[in-house]
């Protein structure tokens, strides 16, 4: 029987995570010396690489002084807070890493609860002292505060600390000495966190996340909580809603390194997956043939922001995509929610080719989309609206906990912005040249807030906001109020005619560029939608006349961002994603029958 440890890492987003990883996969001999390796391992997609996030959490495992330590990398968004909060499950321990400037962030802390709850000992790590004007020992403090605040024992509030700089790849117990390696922590980690208990008895085991091979098809990944699971052997799947299959596992693996390796058994306290089982979900139980026993399943957060999907039925679908019906769109969503565990689909009742996503908010959703349209389909989505609920007969709404930290002289613009919002000012503290400012802030609110407020603070301002409870609906919310220009009839967009209507306010298109009639081009200065022509040529004669050759001088267009798209549209707009264009349209092109549609309302 070889030693485990058990360990998550958690913290804010880029705070560093994953870099400690990967220093902690060096230290632990993974690679050979003259591997070249890439920076950041885990974060194996694209998407995750360019965005510089991780979103999907991983498991690696390496071997030091003889003990086998499992590592979980999670991610920091709360968006994705159902991955962290399944995954946390499989662990004994975790280490909490926090910025030696920013101290713990609102989603430290929402996962940093969630490890407290379950009972996981931690260790802080206090990340990134070489950075100028860092703050170590206050920080210590902060983190002592936090965890103080989140009601935790007293022997987790024992914590040990180490500091150091995972990129420069050291650690030490002094921040003021480098030490030059990173062995400190992994002895920290063999030492601190308590290796799992052996329970002996029938075999028990939570499913807590999946893998898929196109060869063997869905992986079961978990932790065995009690007995020995082995290959070939016959077993009971518990499933959450109380009813019992009998099945056979084909093949136990257990994590080594970045990969997996075959072995005959694996015994309570190590983390593997399981070949063969067929029809488990998330938060089902792999129990004793004869006498089943299963263990309480997770209970994952509800969801708070939905979105309409639909097939594309531009003018230009088809063009780009693989996959642009509505039987493709259905079925990858149907995948999709065997592995997302916070998201819900519904088909709406009376249209076909329709259907209502919800998730934990618009990055969880714009990340399913991007993922889609980089796999070859085709969509549309509307505006994302927030999921009210009814509690004692009264309309509730989500409510975030906000938190803006901006150089002081932007302070009172961001107040102003966000109590406009319907939002409440928490708490306000100044940190150097900097101001924390809290805010309790309807979801509702949150959309499309962040390129204002980047607006506002010249770049300058951090957000980060996480789902604190629901609350009775606030009130109206004042939404964007300049109406679009939109596309009169289709053809390619000219210099020309773009140059012409530029004082009417600023385009998000280029010349040269395909349009159709009622796809949205720009902003209007004004509050009401306006229909321009972009598609008009210059008309040449061979008179000449002072001034008719003066050069169109045209201004850069506005590019959004998918999450961008997605806050800036309107009700009655749709953003249309292929795999290479994403373009902002009306839901009813004719302009004609858009006036018919406004009148009826």
């Amino acid at each position: 029987m070889q030693d485990i440890r058990n360990i998550a890492i958690i913290a804010h987003v880029d705070h560093g995570k994953t870099t400690l990883v990967d220093k902690m996969m060096l230290a632990g001999h993974l690679f050979r010396n003259d591997q070249t390796n890439g920076e950041l391992v885990l974060d194996n997609n694209d998407l995750e690489r360019e965005r510089g996030i991780t979103i999907l959490s991983k498991n690696v495992s390496i071997n030091y002084k003889g003990t086998k330590i499992n590592i979980i990398d999670t991610p920091g968004h709360a968006d994705f807070g159902g991955e962290v909060e399944r995954v946390l499950n499989m662990a004994d321990g975790c280490i909490l890493l926090v910025d030696a400037f920013e101290g713990p962030m609102p989603q430290t802390r929402f996962v940093l609860q969630k490890a407290l709850q379950i009972g996981l000992k931690p260790i802080v790590v206090v990340n990134k002292v070489d950075k100028p004007n860092c703050r170590p020992e206050e920080v210590y403090e902060m983190v002592f505060d936090l965890m103080f605040s989140l009601n935790a024992t007293e022997d987790q509030l024992d914590f040990p600390v180490v500091y150091g700089s995972a990129k420069n790849n050291w650690m030490g117990e002094d921040w003021k000495t480098p030490t030059g390696t990173i062995t400190p922590l992994l002895d920290a980690i063999i030492k601190y966190i308590p290796a799992p208990k052996q329970l002996e008895g029938t075999p028990q085991m939570l499913i807590t996340s999946l893998d898929y091979s196109s060869y063997t098809g869905r992986i079961a990944v978990g932790r065995v909580h009690r007995g020995t699971l082995k290959e070939g052997m016959n077993i009971t799947l518990a499933k959450r809603d109380g009813s019992m299959v009998k099945s056979k596992i084909k093949e136990v693996h257990t994590f080594e390194g970045l990969g997996r390796k075959k072995v005959e058994s694996v015994s309570s306290g190590d983390i593997c997956a399981i070949v063969g089982v067929e029809g488990f979900e998330i938060g089902d139980t792999i129990c004793d043939f004869e006498n089943p026993e299963a263990l309480p399943p997770i209970a994952i957060d509800e969801p708070t922001m939905s979105m309409l999907f639909t097939i594309n039925d531009s003018p230009f679908f088809g063009k780009e995509g693989k996959f642009v019906t509505s039987r493709h769109i259905h079925d990858r969503l149907m995948k999709e929610l065997d592995k997302n565990l916070a998201l819900r689909v519904r088909k709406t009742e009376n249209e076909d080719g329709k259907w209502i996503v919800s998730g934990r908010g618009v990055l969880h959703l714009s990340v399913l989309i991007e993922t889609m349209r980089r796999e070859g389909y085709e969509l549309q989505v509307g505006q994302p609206q927030v999921i009210f609920k009814e509690i004692d007969g009264v309309k509730c709404e989500p409510i975030e906990e906000l938190t803006i930290s901006v150089p002081e002289e932007f302070a009172s613009k961001m107040i102003d912005m966000v109590t406009r919002r319907k939002g409440e000012m928490v708490s306000m503290e100044t940190q150097g040249d900097r101001v924390n400012i809290e805010f309790d802030m309807p979801s509702r609110g949150i959309i499309g807030l962040r390129t204002n407020v980047l607006t506002a603070s010249q770049g300058e301002a951090i957000m980060a906001h996480r789902f604190k409870e629901y609350q009775p609906f606030k009130g109206d919310i004042p939404r964007r109020t300049n109406g679009s220009m939109i596309a009169m009839e289709s053809g390619t967009a000219f210099a020309y005619a773009i140059d012409k209507l530029q004082d009417r306010g600023k385009f998000f298109i280029y010349p040269q560029d395909e349009v159709y009639a009622g796809q949205v081009v720009g902003e209007h200065v004004h509050e009401n939608d306006l229909v321009i022509n972009v598609t008009k040529s210059k008309k040449l004669t061979n008179m000449r006349a002072s001034g008719s050759d003066d050069k169109a001088r045209i201004i850069p267009p506005v590019i959004f961002s998918l999450e961008e798209a997605l806050e800036y549209i309107k009700e009655d707009e749709y953003v249309e994603v292929t795999p290479k264009s994403m373009r902002m349209r009306k839901v009813i092109l004719d302009e004609i029958e858009r006036k018919r549609a406004n009148k009826n309302n």
